[in-house]
């Protein structure tokens, strides 16, 4: 990994503040751009804090683009396999029973509102689910574990990545913005914020952070009971309060609806935990032993009400916080940083069209927010009331059912999120336009997805001739072309347009009449002008 010194602080296009796994993609994104980015972190090494324990679908396929799937994949894999040590122990099955029952689990795994997903109550059938297989074996990846791996895909791109480097505040003009240190000030000519939820960067720029305050006190933290036996694997709710032991060796998580901590910023300690996970399991169960730092959260739900001020944007936790329920925190900081990389990269390198960058608030602003409603309602179902009892019993009957397990485990996985193009590029009758990509195998046998890797756009074309990418030459330095005559059945298109964030924006049926100007029209809206050479 690439860990530089402030003494290496330099002028740069994009200075990013916060070295996690939004700010660490972002990165990338913008070097896969040709533009000079340093990244600023004020810790030392990457924190061994108990974050997100896995990502979701669209995440995995952000990787899956960018040539990360197979290190992602052996991530998961080494996942299943603690998994499956846990589950023998906690379960009392045999090795081979418990890694065979782990790996089913994984693949799309979570929990809606502390109730387990199952997976073999999926319809395999269903579209989204079936055009979303190719990266569903790359999930089960601890947050840690997708930090290393961003570190290293920004150092291969040479990304400066300077620690120990605490960011003070931010000023801009009309021209550039100078972020001050406790290293020096340092001059760019734009500014992201990706440094949590008490963003500096945001405080100092005085963004609007509405929302609604917390209501609970979340606890996580990597342990060794004196008896495991005593505790429920998986989720628990009660009127108690909830709990959680698994899925990896050690885990446990506690959440209590006392209002937030009196002292977040104080250290949890192993008592803390101990105290809370028998309050909340109603057992005697002892922590004999904390491992790394535990954790303290709570359900403050926020969202800043515009993500970018001039020159200086908000993406990750600095724009929207809220409850961790379903890791939906991770997933929509990634998504904002595969939006916006490439659109501010077009916008510093000239080319973007008009009102690019500003597309970035109105694409993932809704996102967001739908978001924050997703988390609070998983709060209000977790409440220890015993009005909520026949409630909980209600939707979980839901999700028994292969429709409502379905509809559930779609809406976490992210490929259901679909960007509002213009009207131009919107025909009501086209469901492809403004969704993620599905799986699609080439002739050669290969995913279109490895044709993202240098982050341009892609055009798919199967038509006679190929009379799409003729008229698509002159945006031959920003698109790759994929002239291929396999099987249509899974798009059931000719032809279609898809941005470098995975998006498809324009789409040419088999029963269309072929007419190559509509795709120019969609390249000038999102690619800018041709070139004249």
């Amino acid at each position: 990994m690439q860990h530089e010194t402030a003494a290496h602080l330099s002028t740069s296009d994009v200075v990013i503040v916060g070295a996690g796994p939004v700010g660490m993609l972002l990165a990338s994104e913008l070097a896969l751009g040709g533009i000079s980015v340093q990244v600023l972190e004020r810790t030392i090494k990457t924190s061994d804090t108990i974050k997100a324990g896995s990502i979701n679908i669209a995440s995995a396929e952000i990787l899956a683009r960018r040539g990360l799937l197979d290190r992602a994949r052996e991530a998961h894999r080494r996942g299943i396999a603690e998994l499956a040590k846990v589950m023998a122990t906690s379960i009392g099955v045999a090795p081979e029973q418990a890694l065979q029952f782990a790996s089913r689990k994984a693949v799309r795994a979570g929990h809606f509102s502390a109730i387990a997903l199952d997976n073999e109550k999926l319809d395999a059938d269903n579209p989204d689910i079936a055009g979303h297989n190719e990266a569903s074996d790359a999930t089960l990846i601890v947050q840690r574990e997708i930090e290393a791996l961003l570190c290293e895909h920004a150092t291969n791109l040479n990304v400066p990545i300077l620690r120990g480097v605490e960011v003070t505040g931010v000023e801009q003009t009309e021209d550039s913005v100078t972020v001050h240190t406790d290293a020096g000030d340092v001059s760019t000519r734009y500014v992201v914020g990706c440094d949590g939820g008490r963003s500096v960067v945001r405080r100092s720029l005085g963004f609007d952070f509405p929302g609604s305050d917390p209501e609970i006190t979340g606890r996580q933290a990597v342990v060794d009971l004196d008896d495991v036996s005593k505790l429920k694997f998986g989720w628990n709710w009660s009127l108690k309060g909830v709990y959680r032991y698994g899925p990896l060796p050690g885990i446990v998580l506690t959440v209590e609806f006392d209002g937030p901590p009196a002292d977040r910023s104080s250290e949890v300690t192993a008592d803390e935990i101990q105290a809370s996970l028998q309050r909340t399991s109603g057992t005697d169960v002892k922590v004999t032993k904390l491992h790394g730092q535990a954790t303290r959260w709570t359900d403050n739900a926020r969202q800043v009400s515009v993500y970018r001020k001039g020159r200086v944007l908000l993406a990750g936790d600095a724009a929207h916080v809220h409850s961790p329920f379903s890791g939906q925190g991770l997933n929509l900081g990634m998504g904002d940083a595969a939006n916006l990389g490439w659109k501010l990269a077009a916008t510093i390198a000239g080319w973007a069209p008009e009102g690019l960058l500003d597309t970035y608030q109105a694409e993932r602003h809704p996102i967001g927010a739908e978001v924050l409603e997703w988390t609070r309602g998983q709060v209000a179902l977790m409440r220890p009331d015993p009005k909520v009892g026949p409630l909980r019993h209600v939707v979980a009957d839901l999700m028994g059912t292969r429709d409502g397990m379905t509809a559930i485990v779609n809406k976490i996985s992210g490929v259901l999120q679909r960007v509002d193009l213009p009207e131009s590029h919107k025909p009501a009758s086209d469901p492809l336009l403004g969704r993620l990509i599905p799986d699609v195998a080439l002739a050669n046998g290969v995913s279109l997805r490895s044709a993202f890797t240098s982050g341009k756009f892609v055009l798919l074309d199967r038509s006679i001739g190929a009379v799409f990418i003729a008229a698509a030459a002159p945006w031959k330095d920003r698109t790759i072309f994929i002239d291929d005559r396999s099987d249509m059945q899974v798009t059931g298109a000719s032809a279609m347009l898809v941005r470098p964030d995975g998006v498809i924006v324009w789409v040419s049926r088999t029963d269309d009449q072929v007419d190559p100007e509509k795709l120019s029209a969609a390249l000038q809206t999102w690619a800018g002008r041709a070139e004249t050479n």
